[in-house]
């Protein structure tokens, strides 16, 4: 048995909306970067529309990710693609981090062979990627609190106006004092940014797929929650894993004092949904029923 719930598909649609309009301004402001970098010799400008280029792809995963968790489970997927996103969300976070490793290698390079750079297209062209990144980041910013793969598309945005920014900022030096060296630390450090950011979205994603307990769920005081029902003897072989951001399961065995009825056990069962529901956010619940059986009663059984 487990809580209902509304599938909200005009939260999707807006979604996918804004997505699409964040990948169509990347597609721009791609292209006017390599061909600014190129012309003014900005490897900090190149760098930024390399992760620009990222996201355009992220944001395409993103985009697809979102179509498919709409679809209805059926038969032969009896989960659907619920798990479209955090999938997403995960590839999103590895391309960060490949990204993010080849702007220090390359600024570490360029750092030791300085050469000038045509200082005032850095600068424009760095406005335009504040502009178009930050229109894009307002437009994700409410869908990403409550969304993996969401807030992995806004992350890259975000990043990406961030080191607008840095890249603005770097223009002007090297415009009214000629330090061109300033573009090889500013690369570094939006790579070291990228890392950063990259790696904690790694991790959260990671421990999805591999069905971890979620991190703000605890294992022990959820079972002692449980057993004080005056009929629960034992609750053992427990097992709770997230689908996705919007649904935690839980399965476990339950050890029943007496041999009840089925209809006393569905009572049962409702409390011990109510319970794991308001207490612990888990809204579905799977409970195997047990009474004297010889089996392991350990919180964790190893399968």
């Amino acid at each position: 048995m487990s809580h209902s719930h509304s599938h909200h598909h005009h939260g999707h649609d807006l979604k996918g909306r804004n997505l699409f309009i964040s990948i169509l301004l990347n597609i721009l402001i791609t292209i006017a970067q390599v061909i600014g970098g190129i012309i003014s010799g900005s490897l900090s400008l190149l760098s930024d529309a390399l992760h620009n280029f990222s996201d355009v792809l992220s944001l395409l995963v993103s985009y697809i990710a979102n179509k498919y968790a709409k679809k209805e489970a059926s038969i032969d997927k009896t989960f659907g693609y619920k798990r479209a996103e955090i999938i997403a969300a995960f590839v999103n976070s590895v391309t960060l981090l490949v990204v993010a490793v080849y702007l220090i290698y390359e600024a570490v390079e360029r750092f030791f062979n300085i050469e000038p750079i045509e200082s005032n297209l850095v600068i424009w062209l760095a406005l335009l990627g504040i502009l178009a990144n930050g229109f894009s980041v307002l437009l994700l910013r409410k869908s990403a609190r409550s969304n993996m793969n969401m807030r992995s598309a806004y992350l890259h945005l975000f990043t990406d106006m961030s080191a607008s920014v840095a890249v603005l900022a770097g223009g002007l030096l090297m415009r009214y004092f000629g330090w061109f060296w300033v573009d090889s630390v500013l690369t570094v450090l939006i790579g070291i940014y990228l890392i950063l950011v990259g790696y904690g979205l790694l991790k959260s994603s990671f421990k999805v797929l591999m069905l971890f307990t979620p991190d703000d769920i605890d294992l022990n005081r959820l079972r002692d929650s449980i057993s004080t029902h005056p009929e629960i003897k034992n609750v053992h072989h427990i097992h709770i894993w997230q689908l996705n951001e919007d649904e935690t399961h839980l399965e476990a065995h339950i050890d029943f004092h007496n041999n009840i009825t089925l209809s006393e056990f569905d009572l049962i069962l409702n409390e011990i949904e109510e319970v794991l529901y308001h207490d612990f956010g888990i809204n579905h619940v799977n409970i195997q029923p047990e009474f004297k059986k010889d089996d392991a009663k350990d919180v964790i059984v190893q399968d």
